[in-house]
């Protein structure tokens, strides 16, 4: 006796959906919640992911990825992000914020704005930062939380990370009110902390908000509870393109044949499609990925060699499109002509 496979002909839900998180709720809670609210009997909306994780007390923008844009996620994941935080002086707390347990206190300095000026200047750039017991990160397997209400502190190495600005405004004697836009794996709980420090004090978090992630911004989000009092049809219209993530200019426009071939995985000759536009932006990639190369060789003390001639050959990601200028995915182009699929849609 034969089983009929089962048919599974529901619509794949796909698109980029700006959240405002609501205080208290995790990150995955709220993907939880956006996965339950695109469900239905005609449509699937199982895969979903965040662009990088907001803490339970913190609030404002979180890019939740579904079905086939949960493969270019990544690309908001690495983007520079902006916050509003409020510092508490006088008190640190176990886990950097509100939520967490007072274990020391100090004195609070006297402080004005040209302080505060001349205090935010010492922070910006490039740096390093040591993340915090109270955090997701893994050590042998184990989140780095874990072991902190197990009562272990594990020594933790520092991380580079860059502040591209940020301002410290004073709310009142014992408040500051921080905006930052920083790199990703910036921790501003820390950041807070450190802070209050070079004040001359200890400090904590007691607010937390998320502006911006990469282009994204926190005023073109909706809140969980109007997602919610929207009729089904109506969220639809809430998601963004599956490319939304996808901050690369460049694209090649495939023809059918083309398109076929790709998705069989094949490499092809492009070499008639390069237009001057496309050939500048590879070069210019090309010369921005070897100097990067270069800084970073230089900072770890280490020699290069620069090899122009197999210049040609260095792949630069572009968006695909097909004929009737649908998004395909992205595919890795060389000056040389060779075009290699990377990732591509399902539809």
């Amino acid at each position: 006796m034969s089983i009929p496979a089962k048919q599974n002909d529901k619509i794949k839900v796909s698109g980029v959906i700006l959240v405002d998180k609501p205080y208290g709720l995790t990150s995955q809670q709220v993907v939880s919640k956006v996965k339950y609210l695109f469900k239905s009997p005609t449509h699937d909306s199982k895969k979903a992911g965040h662009t990088g994780t907001l803490d339970p007390m913190a609030t404002g923008l979180l890019p939740i990825c579904l079905g086939e844009a949960t493969k270019f996620s990544h690309y908001q994941l690495d983007a520079d992000k902006s916050y509003q935080a409020t510092i508490l002086l006088g008190g640190q707390t176990d886990t950097g914020d509100a939520q967490g347990q007072v274990v020391a206190t100090a004195s609070v300095p006297t402080f004005d704005a040209a302080a505060l000026e001349e205090l935010a200047q010492q922070f910006l750039g490039a740096q390093q930062q040591i993340p915090p017991m109270y955090s997701a990160l893994k050590k042998d397997g184990k989140k780095l939380y874990e072991y902190a209400r197990a009562g272990i502190d594990v020594v933790r190495e520092p991380r580079d990370i860059i502040i591209r600005s940020i301002r410290l405004t004073a709310l009142d004697h014992e408040q500051i009110q921080l905006t930052v836009t920083c790199s990703k794996g910036t921790y501003v709980r820390v950041l807070g902390e450190d802070i209050a420090k070079a004040l001359g004090t200890l400090g904590h978090l007691t607010a937390l908000r998320r502006l911006q992630v990469g282009s994204f911004k926190v005023d073109n989000a909706i809140t969980l509870s109007a997602l919610e009092d929207l009729p089904l049809a109506e969220r639809f219209t809430q998601l963004m393109p599956i490319d939304a993530c996808i901050e690369i200019p460049a694209q090649m426009t495939l023809t059918a044949e083309q398109c076929q071939r790709v998705h069989m995985g094949q490499r092809l000759n492009v070499s008639a499609q390069l237009t001057d536009e496309l050939q500048a932006y590879i070069s210019q990639n090309i010369r921005q990925s070897a100097s990067s190369q270069v800084v970073e060789a230089t900072a770890a003390h280490e020699t290069t060699v620069s090899n122009t001639a197999l210049a040609s050959d260095v792949p630069v990601d572009i968006r695909l499109l097909d004929e009737q200028g649908q998004f395909l995915g992205l595919g890795a182009v060389s000056l040389n002509g060779r075009l290699q699929p990377k990732k591509l849609i399902q539809r």
